[in-house]
């Protein structure tokens, strides 16, 4: 992620070209970055609330989750906050954009809004969320130019992109519905002794089945059923195929679990939401309005760029170790606050 927005925000214009075989590589795995991102907030978010309910904790465990969408929300509106605008009075709509952060926030809540709805039990959660993402998938052209002009921006920003917003809810929760119904696969299935390999082959074959076989599954079904939206969906068939890249990723990286549970690489974990707001800052100038982007701009050679976005996922990692706190600690920080303004308006 940090690398992938500082070069896409700095390189300079001529060298944006597919036809440079280095650029066309970087742009393909960067794609990567928000699937993958999304995919496991929902495993990791989800499975935490199914061992919730096996520990007897369910209920703060989904009042925490609750909390911290809402909080993840709040500070993607933050970053956005035109402050100096709306000290001379301008208010420009660019602060309903959404971004990852309310994306990600709006997508825990509803992780917690299903489950309940499921009464908690895990395997009627697991088929739901796998019927979910595919939905969500498959009809993907049905809202791919969504307008909604008579809605408030407000709220139509979380579903269409008319108005500017880089995510909205969907197709992405269809990501984190998927990684959920992972999350019940490790659940029910971890403690057995072959499951690790089960897992690893599974992603594996599963992921280049969706990269190089789902466009012709879905035009054999097309075919089949003569639905129109399948042949649609095959034609532009980039939400199925970034999910097979998604899953080839968590074959490799759970294959090398024992050589990736470093210390550094675990601290990293504790930090990210401080290192996604220290990025968002220092790139793209939040409530300052002064970032690389502004005062740089796309102005970069390949190799500064390079160079650079060494030096600056180095700065951001240094500053979120040293002087930031942990999620777990804003985390805490703003239950209190919720907890405070409970007080004072009963």
């Amino acid at each position: 992620m940090l690398q992938g927005h500082f070069i896409d925000t700095l390189l300079e214009v001529s060298y944006r070209n597919p036809m440079y075989p280095a650029y066309k590589v970087w742009e393909y795995l960067r794609g990567i970055t928000a699937p993958t991102f999304f995919t496991i907030s929902g495993l990791i978010f989800s499975y935490l609330i199914i061992r919730a309910k096996q520990n007897g904790t369910i209920k703060k465990r989904m009042h925490k989750g609750l909390i911290r969408g809402a909080m993840l929300i709040g500070i993607g509106y933050l970053l956005r906050a035109p402050i100096f605008e709306w000290l001379t009075g301008k208010f420009p709509e660019s602060f309903l954009v959404i971004d990852v952060l309310q994306c990600i926030g709006l997508s825990l809540i509803l992780v917690v809004c299903i489950y309940k709805i499921t009464f908690k039990k895990t395997l009627l959660f697991s088929i739901i969320m796998l019927l979910l993402g595919l939905a969500i998938f498959i009809t993907e052209p049905l809202y791919r130019y969504l307008e909604l002009p008579k809605v408030p921006m407000l709220f139509s920003n979380y579903l269409s992109k008319a108005n500017g917003s880089i995510f909205t809810i969907i197709p992405w929760f269809g990501y984190v519905a998927f990684g959920a119904f992972i999350a019940t696969l490790f659940y029910r299935y971890v403690e057995r002794p072959k499951f690790k390999t089960a897992i690893v082959s599974g992603f594996f074959v599963v992921g280049i089945a969706l990269i190089f076989g789902s466009s012709e599954a879905l035009m054999r079904l097309y075919y089949t059923f003569d639905i129109s939206i399948l042949k649609e969906v095959a034609y532009y068939n980039y939400l199925f195929t970034r999910l097979g890249n998604v899953l080839i990723l968590f074959s490799l990286f759970y294959l090398a679990e024992n050589y990736i549970k470093q210390p550094l690489i675990l601290k990293i974990g504790q930090k990210t939401l401080s290192i996604y707001v220290i990025h968002f800052i220092i790139i793209y100038g939040s409530l300052t309005g002064l970032g690389l982007h502004q005062t740089i701009g796309r102005t970069l050679e390949p190799w500064q760029a390079v160079i650079g976005a060494l030096l600056f996922l180095s700065v951001v990692c240094f500053i979120s170790f040293y002087y930031a706190k942990t999620n777990e600690f804003l985390y805490s920080n703003f239950q209190k606050i919720i907890d405070k303004i409970k007080k004072y308006t009963r």
